[in-house]
């Protein structure tokens, strides 16, 4: 056992190791007695296969169909065409990156022992991983009650009829396992409803999603700070005794971070500002990062809980050598957390564009109007909110609920859903915009500190201030400013200024 490797148990798996697999690749081992654990739930499995008692998606069908009688001589045509009929998803494939956390969301979740399916589809999906053999998986088509439409494509590509992505080359299945001398899996009892019906695709991507709010809302106290400093804002509410009083936990911890990135900063020698009271955008910002934080929390808990537990239906009950009908597939507890985070989101997009205004206007910095070197010669700033405002009121409407909106569906049996694939995608959207954003917002607290020539920053912010300066220099003349605007957003998505 290679030590580098992630070995999964099905109930230590964290988001951490998601992105470490899916961005980083990773590789994976499967701990040996859980997988001996994995044998004798099958072989419970075949045992069962000889009772009479009817089982959805055993010897019974799925959906409308769930009083079609499967007979068992026809079990791996039944699991292979559940397969077939189930790939119905469409549009754009999802990444290698979503793909690899996919699979590994739905490997872990295997391996707790309540799917019954047989071991070697268990090695497969870690030899996916292992093999760089990505599935195409046609990212739409999922309500969020398993992503059934979806996960049926990773079937496909096991029985050797689909396509994948191999070495950066899209082509069939077959011819991918065959380079890497691996025999397509030929289904049994069970194994088809054990490979669609879960809600991986959904909790894989948001873990990815969750991951990069983490490294987002550390980039935002630290562009309120250099803003702060762009200002010469008040950092009265900045102190903690208030804080202590109010007791919010993300509000703290973000407070707490911009007095650590302020330290040293101009912004602390008495008589700095004339302003008693900053507008709200800056004097409440790590109050609303805080919420984002808070919200954050909240998510994180309960995907991780949904990656470390079992969603399948029907559910396998080893101790009790039985297999019953349940609801397990219901993500709703953590969908409703994306959710909370679009709106948590939507408020951090429209402060720092507030943020962004006021930077650009002399009533509140007593700079120049744009931040121009030279009021008659450059624009500077002056159109460059349009697009900041065209990316706010994006995100506004990404925000918008959409777990409520669903049909029912098969014949009326399946009238429930959430849309946590798309919950999770919105999200991951109005994050990108974010960064766009505060790349921005970023622009103007560089440009308002050299126009103020302000020379003593924190011990925080001064590093970053320079890591842009070396990036994009001072706006003397104007120039073509959506090369600026994207050259700050690598900086800051890639992560790079927060390892400063």
């Amino acid at each position: 056992m290679n030590k580098n490797n992630l070995v999964l148990t099905g109930k230590s798996l964290e988001l951490k190791d998601i992105e470490a697999v899916a961005c980083g690749k990773r590789k994976v081992e499967i701990d040996s007695k859980t997988f001996e654990n994995i044998v004798e739930c099958r072989q419970l499995i075949y045992e069962l296969a000889e009772s009479e008692t009817p089982v959805y998606g055993f010897n019974r069908g799925v959906g409308m169909n769930k009083d079609r009688e499967v007979m068992g001589k026809y079990f791996s045509e039944y699991n292979r065409n559940l397969i077939l009929a189930h790939c119905v998803s469409v549009g754009e494939p999802a990444s290698e990156e979503v793909t690899r956390a996919t699979v590994l969301a739905r490997l872990n979740s295997f391996l707790i022992g309540c799917t019954g399916i047989q071991p070697e589809i268990v090695l497969m999906y870690r030899e996916l991983l292992n093999r760089e053999i990505h599935p195409v998986i046609p990212s739409k088509g999922s309500i969020g009650e398993g992503d059934i439409g979806c996960l049926s494509h990773i079937g496909l590509a096991i029985i050797g009829e689909g396509e994948v992505i191999y070495k950066g080359e899209r082509m069939a299945s077959d011819e991918a396992l065959k380079k890497e001398g691996l025999t397509p899996i030929i289904l049994g009892p069970k194994d088809g409803l054990a490979i669609v019906s879960s809600n991986a695709l959904s909790s894989g991507k948001g873990a990815l999603v969750l991951n990069e709010i983490e490294r987002l809302v550390d980039t935002l106290d630290l562009i309120y700070a250099l803003s702060l400093e762009g200002l010469r804002g008040n950092v009265t509410p900045l102190e903690e005794k208030p804080c202590e009083y109010r007791g919010f936990l993300g509000q703290k911890k973000s407070m707490q971070r911009v007095r650590d990135l302020l330290e040293g900063s101009y912004l602390w020698l008495p008589g700095v500002t004339e302003s008693l009271q900053d507008p709200l955008s800056y004097r409440g910002s790590c109050q609303v990062h805080g919420s984002l934080r808070d919200a954050l929390e909240y998510t994180r808990e309960y995907l991780t809980l949904q990656l470390n537990t079992s969603d399948d239906n029907p559910c396998l009950l080893k101790e009790e050598r039985r297999i019953i009908s349940c609801a397990n597939y219901e993500p709703t507890t953590w969908v409703l957390g994306f959710e909370m985070l679009g709106v948590a989101l939507s408020h951090v997009s429209r402060n720092a564009c507030y943020r962004t205004i006021k930077l650009a206007n002399p009533k509140f910095t007593g700079l120049s109007r744009f931040l121009t070197p030279s009021d008659t010669r450059v624009i500077a700033y002056g159109t460059i909110q349009k697009t900041f405002a065209a990316l706010d009121a994006e995100n506004r409407h990404l925000s918008n609920p959409t777990s409520v909106d669903y049909l029912s569906l098969a014949g009326d049996i399946e009238d429930r859903g959430t849309n946590s694939v798309y919950v999770v995608e919105k999200t991951g959207k109005i994050v990108d915009n974010i960064w766009w954003i505060l790349a921005i917002e970023l622009l103007h607290a560089s440009q308002a500190i050299d126009l103020r020539k302000a020379t003593k920053l924190g011990k925080g912010t001064k590093p970053v201030y320079e890591a842009v300066r070396k990036a994009v220099p001072f706006l003397e003349q104007d120039r073509n400013l959506t090369k600026d605007i994207e050259t700050v957003y690598c900086l800051l998505k890639n992560g790079n200024l927060l390892n400063i």
